[in-house]
């Protein structure tokens, strides 16, 4: 049996940036190819529903040789009633996602996803509690601006896929600062693997009330869904792992450019001009936050957190 880390060496693990942004790099190809596969059987006509459950389904089997390798070491875990929302954070942000790009183009819904950071804060206020100051409502509402560039309501149709990107990046936004708590105490696999286990039986019975059997050329796409997203969130949860979250969030805009090569190789699919500057605008707000939040941290780890009065807004 290999030794793994302990709880206490997973939380000093040292800072390492570059290794962080190769990670991220490494997900944001492997999400967005998830995303256009998903897309691809969802024209084929298999529900949205079905594909969340067989995409969780075939990542657990993919991550079988895991359980083989460190036995039962990789479902032990303090942290069970984290996992326990985390999972349901997890699969509302699937179920919206999936859904949200069967109707619209995965470019649109990836520069709506980056909205996640913004919900972060505004919950993080208005259920949490902590005090958000100035500068950071200010980076708030220039993305919520930014996302009013990309939905532009009013000029054009404002449709369910929109509400379901929406939806998608709430709970992606929530979900994700429960998955950075939970690399503060279990290592990156195990992570993955328990939130995984815990969600196949909970999606495979939503997948009841929708369930068609897909045309056999489907099943090989389907199948690649597993393996694919298996890696890719092994490489999000490392990322995260590995550096701070603001470097991950520096690195995240990548997944736009991935996901309009993919949109356009697969589907022709073409983003007009104000998606981009409307995402480009989000993503600026994110990282804005992002890094704020860092800087707090640092401050409070030296005890120079809250400010004195002359140091309120820096």
């Amino acid at each position: 049996m290999t030794d793994h880390p302990s709880t206490g060496e997973v939380a000093e693990r040292k800072n390492d940036p570059i290794k962080g942004a190769v990670w991220m790099l490494i997900s944001c190809a492997l999400l967005s190819g998830l995303a256009a596969i998903g897309r691809y059987v969802m024209l084929q006509g298999v529900p949205p529903l079905e594909v969340m459950f067989l995409r969780v389904l075939f990542a657990l089997i993919a991550m079988s040789p895991l359980l083989m390798y460190r036995g039962l070491d990789i479902v032990r875990t303090k942290q069970l009633k984290v996992y326990i929302v985390r999972v349901f954070t997890g699969i509302a942000a699937m179920m919206t996602w999936f859904s949200a790009i069967a109707l619209i183009p995965i470019g649109e819904v990836t520069a709506i996803s980056f909205l996640a950071p913004i919900f972060t804060t505004i919950g993080a206020a208005l259920v949490l509690g902590e005090v958000v100051r100035m500068r950071r409502w200010i980076a708030t509402t220039v993305g919520l601006l930014g996302a009013l560039v990309i939905l532009r309501p009013g000029l054009v149709e404002f449709g369910t896929g929109a509400w379901l990107s929406l939806g998608s990046a709430l709970a992606m936004g929530i979900s994700s600062l429960i998955l950075k708590s939970l690399t503060n105490g279990d290592d990156p696999d195990k992570v993955v693997f328990i939130s995984t286990a815990m969600m196949t039986p909970i999606t495979f019975v939503i997948a009841l009330f929708v369930w068609e059997w897909p045309e056999p050329h489907v099943w090989p796409y389907l199948l690649a869904m597993g393996p694919v997203a298996m890696l890719g969130h092994l490489a999000l949860t490392r990322a995260l792992a590995a550096t701070d979250a603001s470097v991950v969030m520096g690195i995240d805009f990548a997944r736009l450019p991935f996901a309009v090569l993919f949109g356009f190789l697969v589907f022709g699919e073409i983003i007009d001009v104000w998606t981009w500057i409307g995402a480009g605008i989000i993503f600026a707000a994110s990282a804005y936050i992002m890094h704020r939040e860092a800087r707090i941290r640092r401050l409070k780890a030296r005890g120079e957190w809250p400010p004195i009065a002359g140091r309120l807004t820096r």
